[in-house]
Parts: C-alpha cells; sequence; structure tokens
C-alpha cells in the first residue's frame, strides 16, 4: 500500500473515530436527547437550514417550547419571541433592500438587539460581520471598507464611530435611549412585518470573527458553515447541560461568548445578559438567577476575585457549576484564587479566533497544574513541530502548537492565511505537554526575546510576578539594549499599599528563575492596556513608555 493511501485510510478512520465520540457527547449532554431523538434531529436540521443561531431558535419555537431564551435589561424574551421577531426584521430589511448576499458589520453590546440582528442575518442569507465595541474610528473604516459592509447596525453610544462610515451604508440602531432618532431602529424596521415563518435561505448567513488586532487592523476570519457534530469540542470536557441558565459576562461578537452562546441556544439554556460588564452586578446576576454557568474572558475574572470575601459572601453563588473562561492567558495565581472562592468549577479553554478550540483544562487538571492549558477535547488533535516542520515528540520540549479541528477556518477574508502543516493550523504559540499529556502554553512565537542571546517568553515571569503578594498584574516586553540586544522590562500593577520595591521585584524574580530571565527595568502603572477581550496591548505599553518624560524607570505611570 502506497504511503498516500495509508495517510488516506488513517485520515478516514480518525474521522468515523471522531464523529462517534462528537455523538456519544452530543447524546450525553442532552443535544441529542434519549428517547426523544426525534427533537434532537430536528435541530440538527433546522441547523443545517438556518445556522448555529438562528437553526436551535427555529427549532425550538417550532415545538412550543415556551422556555425563556434571553434575559436584558429590558426582560425576558422566549424562543418564540426570538423567532418571531427575528422574523419580521428579514422581512422589513427586504424591503429596505437588503436581502440575500448583503454583507451586515454590527456593534453591539450584550443584549437582545444584538441576538435578533444574529438570528435575522442567519435567516435572510446575509454575511454578519462581527465588530469590536473597542474599536476607534479608523479600525472600523478600514475593517468596514475590506469586508464590504453596506449595512451597520449599533448602539446609540457608537453613533460618533458611525461616522467614520461612508455615507452610503445604510445604518440601524440595535439600542437607543433617544426615542427621537433620525436613525431607524431595529424595532421601527420589525414593528409593521409579518412574523411568520420566511423562506428558507438558499444557504445560512454566514458570519466573520475579527482577530484581536493587538498588533494592527484585525483580520477577519470567515465562518460559512460549521458542522453540527463540532459543538462536541466544547461539551466533551465542559459539562453544559439542557435547561440551565447561563450569565453571558463576555462579550459575543468575540470567539469566546459567540461559541458558548451558540451551545446556549442549542441546549435550550436562559441566556442572561449585561450591556457592560460590572463584577459586583455580575455576581448579582449570578445569585438571583441561581444560575449553572458564567462565561468569561480572564480580566473579568481578576475583577470578580478582586472584589475580595466580605462583598463576594454577600452573594449565593452554590448553584455555579461552570466559570467558563477564555481569551488569554490566565496566570496560576488567578486560578488557585478561583478554586479558594469558588470551588472546583473553572474551565479553561485554549485556542483562537483562527483554529477556534485546542485545548480544555478542567478543574482537575488545574488542581495538577493551574498554568496548564489541558488536553484536546474531542474531535480536536493537537501537535507540536519544530522550526524545520519535523514532529516534538519529547516531553518537556518546546514546539510550535498546531491544531486539527472541526471549526478552524479556511483562511483570512483578505486571502492570507495561518501556516499550515499535515493539514493543521498554527496558533502562532509555542508550548510543550508534559508527561501527563498536558499541554502548556509557554507563550506567542513572536513575543520570544532574545535577551544576551537566550530564548526568553514573557509569559513564564508574568506568571510568576503574578504571584508576588505586592503585585496585581503584570506585563513584560523586550526592548532594545546595546550590551545584550535586549533586555527585559516589566510593566507592573502594584498592589493598594504596596512599598513599590522595584530591587525586591528583582529579588522575587531572581530567587525563582534563572538570572537572564529577570527584568531589567520595573514601571509601575496604574492599569495595563487591554483590548475589549481582555489581551495586553504591548505595543501600546511600549509607545505610551517611549512618550513619557521621566527618566526614572521605576516612575509610576498610568496607562489608559
Amino acid at each position: 500500500m502506497s504511503v498516500q493511501r495509508r495517510i488516506a485510510r488513517h485520515r478516514t478512520l480518525s474521522h468515523i473515530i471522531d464523529s462517534a465520540g462528537a455523538l456519544r457527547v452530543m447524546n450525553r449532554s442532552g443535544l441529542v436527547p434519549f428517547p426523544r431523538i426525534d427533537q434532537g434531529i430536528a435541530a440538527i436540521r433546522a441547523v443545517g437550514k438556518y445556522g448555529p443561531f438562528a437553526g436551535p431558535v427555529h427549532a425550538h419555537a417550532t415545538a412550543g417550547i415556551t422556555t425563556p431564551a434571553i434575559v436584558d435589561e429590558l426582560g425576558t424574551l422566549t424562543y418564540g419571541d426570538l423567532e418571531a421577531r427575528s422574523n419580521a426584521l428579514v422581512r422589513g430589511w427586504l424591503s429596505d433592500g437588503v436581502g440575500a448576499g448583503s454583507v451586515v458589520g454590527v456593534m453591539a453590546r450584550n443584549h437582545r438587539g444584538l441576538v435578533l440582528t444574529m438570528l435575522a442575518a442567519a435567516k435572510g442569507g446575509l454575511r454578519l460581520v462581527m465588530l469590536n465595541t473597542g474599536f476607534a474610528p479608523p479600525q472600523l473604516a478600514d475593517v468596514a471598507a475590506r469586508e464590504q459592509v453596506r449595512t451597520f447596525v449599533y448602539d446609540e453610544e457608537f453613533a460618533t464611530l458611525a461616522s467614520a462610515l461612508a455615507p452610503e451604508v445604510k445604518r440601524y440602531l440595535a439600542w437607543s435611549g433617544n426615542s427621537d432618532t433620525a436613525i431607524p431602529t431595529l424595532d421601527d424596521v420589525q414593528s409593521t412585518r409579518s412574523t411568520g415563518a420566511v423562506q428558507v435561505p438558499a444557504s445560512p448567513g454566514g458570519f466573520v470573527l475579527l482577530t484581536s488586532g493587538t498588533t494592527g487592523t484585525p483580520k477577519g476570519a470567515p465562518r460559512d458553515h460549521t458542522s453540527p457534530l463540532a459543538s462536541a469540542q466544547f461539551l466533551d470536557r465542559i459539562p453544559l447541560r439542557r435547561d440551565q441558565t447561563m450569565i453571558m459576562a463576555a462579550p459575543i461578537f468575540h470567539g469566546t461568548g459567540l461559541s458558548q452562546f451558540a451551545l446556549a441556544l442549542a441546549l435550550k439554556n436562559t441566556v442572561v445578559m449585561h450591556r457592560k460588564f460590572n463584577a459586583e452586578n455580575t455576581m448579582r446576576l449570578v445569585a438571583d438567577h441561581r444560575a449553572d454557568s458564567l462565561v468569561l474572558v480572564p480580566t473579568m475574572l481578576q475583577r470578580i476575585v478582586d472584589l475580595g470575601p466580605e462583598v463576594l459572601a454577600q452573594y449565593d453563588t452554590s448553584a455555579l457549576q461552570i466559570i467558563f473562561a477564555s481569551g488569554s492567558a490566565m496566570s496560576p495565581d488567578l486560578v488557585r484564587r478561583a478554586a479558594r472562592q469558588f470551588g472546583p468549577v473553572l474551565h479553561n479553554l485554549y485556542g483562537s479566533t483562527e483554529v477556534a478550540v485546542a485545548t480544555v483544562a478542567t478543574p482537575e487538571d488545574l488542581a495538577l497544574a493551574p498554568d496548564t492549558a489541558g488536553r484536546p477535547p474531542v474531535t480536536c488533535h493537537v501537535e507540536l513541530f519544530d522550526n524545520d516542520g519535523s514532529r516534538v515528540t519529547t516531553v518537556g520540549t518546546v514546539g510550535r502548537i498546531f491544531v486539527s479541528s472541526g471549526l478552524s477556518f479556511s483562511g483570512y477574508t483578505d486571502g492570507r492565511d495561518k501556516e499550515r502543516i499535515d493539514g493543521m493550523l498554527s496558533t502562532g504559540d509555542v508550548g510543550h505537554f508534559d508527561h501527563h499529556g498536558l499541554l502548556f502554553v509557554d507563550g506567542r512565537d513572536d513575543d520570544m526575546i532574545v535577551s544576551g542571546g537566550e530564548n526568553v517568553y514573557p509569559l513564564e515571569v508574568e506568571n510568576l510576578l503574578a504571584d508576588h503578594p505586592d503585585i496585581v498584574e503584570a506585563a513584560v516586553v523586550g526592548v532594545a539594549d546595546p550590551e545584550f540586544g535586549h533586555r527585559l522590562k516589566a510593566y507592573v500593577v502594584p498592589a493598594p499599599l504596596s512599598p513599590r520595591d522595584p530591587d525586591g521585584i528583582k529579588d522575587f524574580v531572581k530567587a525563582n528563575l534563572a538570572r537572564y530571565k529577570v527584568p531589567r527595568d520595573i514601571v509601575f502603572v496604574d492599569a495595563l492596556p487591554r483590548n475589549a477581550t481582555g489581551k495586553v496591548l504591548r505595543t501600546q505599553l511600549v509607545h505610551n513608555d517611549e512618550m513619557s518624560t521621566t527618566s526614572d524607570q521605576t516612575a509610576d505611570q498610568s496607562v489608559e
């Protein structure tokens, strides 16, 4: 048998095994409930017609399910309400000339307007671009032009940003506190339209997720088709189940929130959302709704545990079974503090906009190693490769992380792509496996700092600094140095009333890591600059520091 035939046979067998495993996971979670598998089959068929968001809503509404679907600041909408209102919105848009094949950009907080936009876009065969609420006008203009956005749905608070778009772009308000506005609201568009079922589109409207854009204009990662089996990637290692209540704190425009929102709809959950994150209000929602799960990004979890035991004790979180965190690296200190406060409920997903899911760390994994990224769930495969493209198989040896996933993208909308080896997609990170088979992410491949001929990944130093009792969080970057090529510079957010002792911090690192990993410079800042999903904007840190007039490397600096 030829090598090509053996490879093809292996891939076919692997696909069969993955599919069987995915079906078992879906049955266990209730996506294909026994004995009412007819309901599961109907939902899968609906997903094929309307996509991963509108499909489950249509199936639940058609089945007469009266469960509350979403709860926002305006109240409760059932699955039937979402079905009817999104049908009316499709018709209203069609009468305005927004039909199949149109590209709609949406910039909205978590609320019903965003949800209805997502559902109507899918039912109308529109392509939906999920825009970051943290954009500046030039970013919005660049992305909208590249993605050919001709219709823009936005919250009124982003009106200034909307002015950066071309005049011919149609505009609709998703959320408005002003009853006297020249821009039509989504309620206006729906108000006189039929709520009956709409014609099934030739193909469900796809959607475009955007990369974080921490180093430039965000790139578009399209998702025109997703397999129903792909949901098993999340459900294999995270115990989400039918008829639960989910608090959605993470922004839905980001992959973390979007993926879990789709799962919640498929599982007939009630999703509670609030437009703007507030740590204590989030705990209040968890307690008031007896929530089973909480979806957030690590920065949000940091803000919650920073409330302290006295504040957190005021809210009953005993029903909480899952805290789902993803979007950026979590320090071991944060993992341990969350476990002490909430018990063994934290699940940390590692992936990217491009690859989707790579690994999931369960509470058991995190108890064993709080800095692990976990293990690949069903249908996901992770391999390490060296710079020559050869597989790295030795335990503890660092390699470039590549992932095979049914949810991986097929390339950016501008025609570019990530590196691929043997059908596996690069995450852009480097990491290693331990003898338990757990993956550890050592850092971004392009974040590596070469100082005095030694390779340093900032994440290791940052995690250690976060363990220091006088430090809340830290970011480490490399800056040019005439002697060493580059030296390490740490930006540190000090704990309240801490002595702000740079020499003491350096001694702490020196006692735990090699000397070449000790930051030469310590800069105290009030906060680290982050994007809307919590990723540190390292280039902004360096730029702000270069613009500073102080020559004291340990001077206080406020980074907005």
